[in-house]
């Protein structure tokens, strides 16, 4: 590992011009491209303390031998710069947004004397027009077999056309009139390309004038009494309606833009894109990409820009007149000017903050958000990755054996009241739900106040001792869980209980003290074959007990992918047992003290009309339906409903604004 300190340029010889600077390793390759406003300030924070820098940004400065820089004039020159030299040396420590798939493109040959339509996938050529990219091969066959009959373009291969060009005859599209067939001369190489310049017009969006047209020649056609050509043109006139239709019209006004939605977590980023051109959803595309640095959304929006429109080759669509983003970046306008350079003419950086745009960008962040999800299923579904990824935590934390069964704990409230507390289970790297368990916190819940730590230290103490009562049947069970105690060798099968045996790991969601409380319980237990580690949110550290410096585990690992999947199920799981506790304790108070009504009519009541506020609503009539509610028992619901709210004495809804860092947050889990 080399040392920063070794290669650290003197502060006083970098200047404090924009620029594009380079890291090398060792053997002169690139590692790393940047750019900044002040290349004396961005560097400098590159050889600060190792252990203040993000764990990426530390392996990288560990990894480079030397740095070097080149002063430009203008922020738009070190952006162009900063793109051309990732291009040209692809350094291993930038993000590459590529394609979680390879989509597919019509492509139309306007470079051959008879050009020819297909389905294409790859780099872009020159004197091809293209034509997406679409979601499914299938999509695009869909809507060349509803145009070929309007416009009757060659779709056969070269090999293909100079057999049929030999024998004198054309292939089956060229008998049923889906094919002008020029290789048998029925049309000639000028009209053949008339032919495709109207197809590639109707899916440039010039629809409505070229239905105009077939419309006018359809009229025409009727008035001459060829009803036959008219009737043609009236089947053509429904094909390209239809072809149409398939591209729905999202906005309006004929908007030329992409629409760009970026959904993530602290490891992965997945980024969505709608090409819409005259107002149509022309195509999309979709990236799942590692999260660099602790780059902000703004930042990651700035390095997608640079790459997507700087590409000429993976950018079919062109740069449109409007590009909305889920945030501008810092250097937006520097951003918008290249942009525009590379358009011709200027292209808008913005927002959607209201109407359609808005809500086209809401549609463009759950498709992200699907996206993530899917790449994380796939993930954990895969049997070869949660092998790897059981044998990476083997070696990292220096196990005996590969953690089979790994449980988690998390715990959730809001300002130190109702305080509860999840445990999920994980087995061969698949959540076990039939051993989720989760608990109320006893300790913490009486004085008011939030101690995660006692929190963590109760539960893993309940659930230890649960574990000593399933073993051990002359054992008491003291665990006072929240489900009823079962007994250690279940009858029907003479399997031990769930709890019988205890995880190869125990996970808390936390850093160091959570960490070391929970070791401490199992100490005090005499439990010597769990390890126990913590998984802090911010930087993913996991921290051993009795370690001063916590286990880096590298950010595409899949042992580190499979911790937060676990530490984010536990999350989940306690948010949700979390939000029913506060909404049964809220519910007993707003009907509370009411005359003839228990905690049965209570249930009922809110069940039946789904929330108080509803009930609220109701006449005596409407509650007194309710079974099990009389009529003098629904009066009083009503009198006590509506006097609290006159005289102002219902309690207000609870704020979360006190909501810990670790409860505020629900992430997205396989």
């Amino acid at each position: 590992m080399a040392d920063p300190t070794t290669y650290r340029p003197a502060p006083g010889t970098i200047p404090t011009d924009p620029g594009v600077y380079k890291f090398r390793d060792a053997h002169g390759r690139v590692i790393y491209v940047g750019k900044a406003k002040n290349l004396r300030a961005r560097l400098s924070s590159y050889f600060a303390d190792l252990f203040t820098l993000h764990p990426r940004t530390r392996q990288m400065v560990t990894t480079a031998a030397s740095v070097e820089w080149t002063v430009v004039g203008t922020e738009v020159e070190a952006l162009q710069l900063e793109y051309n030299w990732i291009k040209e040396f692809d350094p291993r420590f930038n993000v590459r947004y590529r394609d979680d798939k390879s989509y597919p493109m019509l492509a139309v040959t306007m470079n051959e004397e008879y050009p020819r339509v297909f389905v294409y996938r790859g780099a872009r050529k020159p004197g091809v027009r293209y034509f997406g990219p679409y979601s499914h091969a299938w999509a695009i066959r869909e809507t060349v077999d509803l145009l070929t009959r309007v416009f009757p373009v060659r779709t056969c291969s070269n090999g293909v056309f100079r057999r049929n060009a030999q024998m004198g005859r054309p292939c089956l599209l060229g008998y049923i009139d889906k094919c002008a067939a020029p290789c048998i001369g029925r049309v000639t190489a000028d009209e053949h390309r008339e032919i495709a310049e109207d197809f590639c017009d109707f899916l440039s969006g010039k629809t409505d004038s070229l239905v105009r047209r077939l419309e006018k020649e359809m009229t025409q056609a009727a008035d001459d009494l060829d009803f036959e050509r008219a009737a043609r043109l009236r089947d053509d006139v429904s094909a390209l309606k239809r072809a149409m239709e398939k591209q729905a019209v999202v906005l309006g006004d004929g908007t030329d833009a992409d629409v760009i939605a970026m959904v993530g977590d602290e490891l992965e980023t997945s980024v969505a894109v709608f090409h819409v051109r005259d107002g149509r959803v022309r195509g999309e595309r979709g990236w799942v990409v590692e999260v660099q640095e602790n780059a902000t959304l703004g930042e990651q929006v700035g390095t997608f820009l640079l790459q997507f429109y700087g590409d000429e080759s993976e950018m079919s669509t062109g740069v449109p007149r409007e590009v909305l983003v889920p945030e501008r970046p810092e250097d937006a306008d520097q951003l918008a000017a290249w942009l525009s350079d590379r358009r011709g003419s200027r292209v808008s950086l913005r927002i959607p903050q209201r109407g359609d745009k808005r809500a086209l960008a809401e549609t463009v962040e759950r498709n992200a958000g699907e996206a993530l999800t899917r790449h994380k299923l796939k993930r954990a579904g895969d049997l070869t990755t949660r092998s790897a990824a059981l044998t990476e935590l083997q070696e990292a934390l220096g196990m005996d054996g590969a953690p089979l069964r790994i449980e988690c704990i998390d715990i959730s409230h809001v300002q130190g009241t109702d305080v509860v507390a999840s445990l999920v289970v994980f087995e061969d790297g698949l959540p076990r739900k039939s051993d989720y368990r989760h608990y109320s916190i006893k300790e913490a819940a009486g004085d008011g106040r939030s101690d995660d730590v006692a929190s963590i230290a109760e539960v893993t103490r309940r659930r230890f001792l649960r574990h000593r009562a399933d073993s051990d049947p002359r054992t008491p069970d003291t665990s006072g869980g929240d489900l009823a105690p079962e007994a250690s060798i279940d009858p029907g099968t003479g399997r031990p209980r769930r709890f019988a045996y205890p995880p190869n790991l125990f996970v808390v969601d936390g850093g160091a003290p959570q960490a070391h409380a929970a070791a401490a319980v199992l100490d005090e237990l005499g439990v010597t074959d769990v390890a126990v580690v913590g998984l802090a949110k911010r930087l993913e550290e996991v921290w051993v007990p009795g370690d001063d410096d916590p286990v880096i585990l590298p950010r595409n690992s899949e042992a580190l992918f499979l911790l937060q999947r676990v530490r984010d199920e536990a999350h989940r799981f306690a948010i949700t047992f979390h939000r029913s506790k506060r909404s049964k304790r809220m519910t007993a108070s707003a009907l509370d003290g009411i005359a003839g009504l228990g905690a049965t009519r209570r249930t009922a009541l809110v069940t039946h009309f789904g929330s108080v506020a509803r009930l609220k609503e109701a006449g005596v009539e409407q509650i007194a339906e309710v079974p099990g509610i009389g009529a003098a028992t629904a009066r009083s619901v009503y009198e006590a409903l509506h006097e609290a709210a006159s005289d102002g004495g219902e309690p207000a809804p609870e704020s979360t604004t006190g909501e810990t860092a670790s409860t505020t947050t629900e992430r997205m889990s396989g």
